[in-house]
């Protein structure tokens, strides 16, 4: 039997602990550094689905958190009692979209990424639309002292995006997870201690 390109351990690892994709060792990992997500927190899950990051958070924050979930594609897994999704696209969001979904939050998680093309430049560009996006809704629903993870394709706009999270936060940190794919142009922007 022939093994899948992307089958590898992460895969296997995530199947066994009811994980929908390996993509939560990313943000484990991050979790382990930074200490973004606490008990009794609320969560925002940019580009949520399949939902590996919402059950992972959910787990972490507890029942007496909340982890709101948002993705353009639906999530098909049960669902959590302390998790509540939104099927929105995140490049149109607007005033009413932010009433929909609450907040304030205490973490703003983007593990969002573009259909890619194939273009490194464009997928690169697609990639800082998400981020920016991500960036503008951390500005407006992050508590002071709350803490943003950002994924980005790392592009000639990397540094342009870096810039633009610095000055919202006290500490800005870039991360590229043991997890994360060799051939993958993805790094996580954090952002910690919201001004």
């Amino acid at each position: 039997m022939r093994r899948h390109p992307w089958h590898d351990a992460y895969t296997v690892q995530a199947r066994q602990e009811g994980f929908p994709a390996r993509s939560v060792y990313k943000l484990q990992e991050i979790q382990k550094t930074f200490h973004i997500l606490k008990r009794g927190d609320r969560v925002l899950d940019l580009g949520c689905s399949p939902g590996a990051w919402l059950l992972f958070a959910s787990r972490t924050v507890g029942d007496q958190g909340l982890v709101v979930g948002v993705d353009i594609t639906p999530v098909s897994l049960q669902l959590p009692s302390n998790v509540r999704f939104f099927a929105y696209d995140i490049l149109a969001w607007d005033a009413s979209f932010l009433q929909d979904i609450g907040g304030p939050f205490e973490a703003v998680l983007s593990d969002m990424a573009p259909s890619t093309t194939g273009s490194k430049m464009v997928d690169a560009q697609r990639s800082l639309e998400l981020s920016q996006s991500a960036l503008a809704m951390a500005s407006r629903v992050l508590v002071p002292g709350g803490a943003l993870v950002c994924k980005i394709f790392h592009g000639p706009d990397f540094k342009r995006f870096s810039d633009q999270v610095k000055p919202l936060f006290r500490r800005v940190a870039h991360v590229r997870p043991k997890s994360t794919r060799k051939a993958s142009k993805e790094i996580y922007v954090v952002g910690l201690e919201k001004k």
